[in-house]
């Protein structure tokens, strides 16, 4: 089933179930009032939604209507935690070589993660606003997956049983600000503004054969300003599969019904397939260069994430949004 939230009832938006080819909607409310309500008691409550959702999508539905993409919040308006990791290693070890610099070989075996922003996500058409363009503005295609409750220290084995929904996120970064704070030795603050969830997360059965082994094996494409920017495949080179990362961040804590784990930018070692982010394609231009071509986002550049079946029809919908200028206060 695929699961969203319309832009009423508050902060945390109205439960929607939504059809699987993304044309109509309805109202879960008689169920959860919200998505994050859902997830904290998913095994009595999935059945009713899985319920209504074949009713749905049998146009047996009382109450269904035409879904508009504008009406909708990002799924999870806002969460209790959104930690993402960098589990595609081509990625960083390019970064790393772009300024002479080995990657530790513990990023082989431990996952490299980050306590992220989960306060409030843009809605997939929402706009991202920034308050300049010198911050160095960047979008970052990822997966994530959302949980239910998970216990503290769970293995991997144990941790794949607690992925209940899947989708895609844009982590915007501003990477100008990154650098002086990595040099603090504290982790990411200012430069990691607010995030943008696709228009709808789904369950795993939804994906057939393309999730398998706790990985999405199928191609992320991004595009900006209408035009090609890149298509990696998500189930190739990723070093730590989702239920590896959730055992990490698990190790010492339990976590909450709606937890968000993001993959980190999708890469290949095959730089054919383009880039999920402009920090990517700038480093893959200076190793062959020796200097970047592509300019990080503008005022009025436009970004487009979207993930489709091997079919072509899609799956969570698309991250369509526009770069503007962030008022003063």
């Amino acid at each position: 089933m695929k699961l969203g939230s319309l832009k009423e009832g508050g902060r945390d938006g109205t439960l929607i179930v939504v059809s699987r080819d993304l044309s109509r909607a309805v109202r879960a409310t008689g169920i959860a009032p919200t998505l994050q309500r859902a997830l904290e008691d998913w095994s009595n409550l999935a059945p009713r939604l899985n319920a209504l959702s074949e009713s749905l999508n049998a146009d047996q539905a009382d109450g269904a209507f035409d879904l508009e993409m504008a009406a909708l919040a990002a799924p999870l308006p806002r969460a209790y935690e959104f930690v993402d990791g960098s589990a595609y290693l081509p990625h960083v070890e390019r970064v790393r070589q772009a300024r002479g610099a080995q990657v530790p070989e513990s990023f082989y075996t431990d996952p490299l993660m980050y306590q992220a922003t989960s306060a409030g996500f843009l809605g997939p058409r929402e706009p991202i606003r920034v308050v300049s363009e010198d911050y160095g503005i960047d979008l970052e295609a990822e997966v994530l997956v959302v949980t239910d409750d998970v216990p503290m220290a769970v293995d991997a084995a144990q941790a794949a049983d607690h992925i209940q929904l899947i989708g895609l996120v844009n982590d915007v970064s501003l990477r100008h600000l990154i650098p002086g704070e990595l040099a603090k030795g504290f982790g990411f603050l200012q430069s990691k503004p607010r995030s943008a969830l696709s228009p709808v997360l789904v369950t795993p059965d939804e994906l057939g054969q393309a999730w398998r082994d706790n990985k999405l094996h199928l191609p992320m494409l991004t595009q900006i300003n209408g035009g090609w920017f890149g298509e990696p495949e998500a189930g190739v080179d990723m070093q730590f599969d989702f239920a590896q990362l959730i055992a990490h961040v698990a190790r010492t804590r339990p976590l909450v019904a709606g937890t968000l784990v993001g993959s980190g930018t999708i890469a290949n070692h095959d730089t054919g397939k383009g880039a999920s982010c402009l920090a990517e394609q700038r480093t893959v231009e200076t190793l062959r260069d020796g200097k970047p071509a592509t300019p990080f986002l503008k005022f009025g550049d436009t970004v487009r994430i979207e993930m489709r079946a091997s079919d072509g029809s899609p799956i969570f919908g698309a991250i369509e949004q526009r770069i503007e200028r962030q008022p003063l206060p």
